[in-house]
């Protein structure tokens, strides 16, 4: 079954499982407005949702089940600060051994039901030194060294074409929001990199070294691949890290999976301030 198929008997299916509960489609049509992809330890944002409706991802067939413990599973539906949404709580990776499709179905479901806006959140490890664990970071630009892209093998349809400009991959404009209502709020904001890997193991001293030299502020194991089929939409994209640890390559600690969600959530009361904020703006 091509890709393309696939994603709208997904949304088909979601589609009619809330036209049976009817809460969120009688009063949001459209559909959803925004997506939020929440990442690691961040997923308190969906208890600002008003008007939930729930869709564990063991309900729809096919769809690909996270196995981070830290991670819903689930698409849950509503509004926050009067914007219909719909978050995906939770995200498979590449290195659970997912296909790129597989990990960027979840934001193609969000496009086909109407989501024109991407809030795609993560932890990630700091590369630049003037960074610090806790505070949350906003995605400028990115780099793929994950090695593959979820619109390999795609041909051109429905006037999309397979080669996607990436020169402006995160919304100015959202950007400029971002940090003028995380100035307002008096919130630690930094703007920089995020590079991709697939992982899962660690990065060592020499590739923290070698990705710093790059360019990147930030490292982690998601987010390019669902990015990029993102834009491949023409979804307008915010993205925010929450720094979960500190990558210096001469000192490095150790970051065990408990600790980046422990810091993870530190930084996350901000993000989810920030969210709303930015929400109620749009």
């Amino acid at each position: 079954m091509r890709n393309t198929e696939k994603v709208q008997i997904r949304a088909g299916e979601l589609r009619s499982f809330l036209e049976r509960d009817s809460r969120f489609f009688k009063q949001y049509p459209q559909g959803p407005a925004v997506g939020i992809v929440l990442g690691t330890g961040l997923g308190g944002i969906a208890e600002q949702l008003e008007n939930a409706v729930s869709i564990p991802y063991s309900a729809i067939p096919g769809y690909p089940a996270s196995t981070v413990d830290s991670h819903s599973g689930r698409f849950s539906f509503g509004s926050i600060a009067g914007v219909p949404v719909m978050l995906q709580e939770g995200r498979c990776h590449l290195y659970e051994g997912y296909s790129p499709d597989d990990v960027a179905l979840g934001v193609r479901l969000m496009g086909a039901l109407g989501a024109h806006t991407l809030v795609i959140t993560n932890a990630a490890g700091a590369l630049n030194p003037l960074f610090n664990a806790g505070e949350v970071m906003i995605i400028d630009d990115h780099i793929n060294f994950t090695g593959q892209s979820p619109l390999t093998g795609m041909l051109d349809e429905g006037g999309r074409s397979r080669f996607v400009d990436m020169t402006r991959v995160y919304d100015a404009e959202l950007i400029a929001l971002a940090e003028k209502t995380a100035l307002r709020l008096g919130l630690v904001l930094r703007k920089g990199v995020y590079l991709g890997l697939r992982g899962p193991q660690m990065e060592t001293r020499a590739e923290t070294r070698m990705f710093r030299q790059w360019g990147a502020d930030a490292v982690g194991m998601s987010t390019v691949t669902e990015v990029i089929a993102a834009r491949h939409l023409d979804m307008r994209v915010l993205g925010l890290s929450a720094l979960s640890n500190k990558n210096l390559p001469d000192c490095m600690e150790k970051a065990s999976l408990e600790d980046v969600i422990r810091v993870s959530s530190l930084a996350a009361t901000g993000m989810q301030q920030l969210i709303l904020e930015v929400l109620k703006a749009m």
